[in-house]
């Protein structure tokens, strides 16, 4: 697993408006059961946004939204096969978190 890995939501009954889980855990911190995500939700579902709190990105052809206030621990079993990659967005996505946590 690596910081910046997209994986495909594994609840089938969630994945309607959450298709993605974004994996923002640092690197080194990998003997853990468990991974911090964020919620890549489906960009026609998501309703109002702040710019730089709510980044939306291309996966697989779908527009999604970085729900970053949803920021979570999930299981590391439950993330399997990684979708892409979102690194080439990593300061979009660094900032997003800066945002809400106030490091700006």
């Amino acid at each position: 697993m690596a910081k910046f890995h997209v994986y495909r939501h594994p609840d089938r009954a969630l994945r309607k408006k959450t298709p993605f889980l974004l994996d923002v855990q640092n690197d080194f911190i990998d003997r853990v059961a468990s991974r911090v995500v964020i919620p890549l939700r489906d960009a026609t579902a998501f309703g109002p946004r702040m710019r730089d709190l709510n980044p939306s990105f291309m996966v697989s052809g779908q527009e999604v939204v970085l729900d970053t206030t949803a920021l979570a621990a999930f299981p590391a079993s439950g993330l399997t096969t990684p979708v892409t990659s979102l690194a080439h967005d990593g300061a979009t996505i660094v900032s997003a978190l800066d945002t809400l946590f106030g490091s700006f």
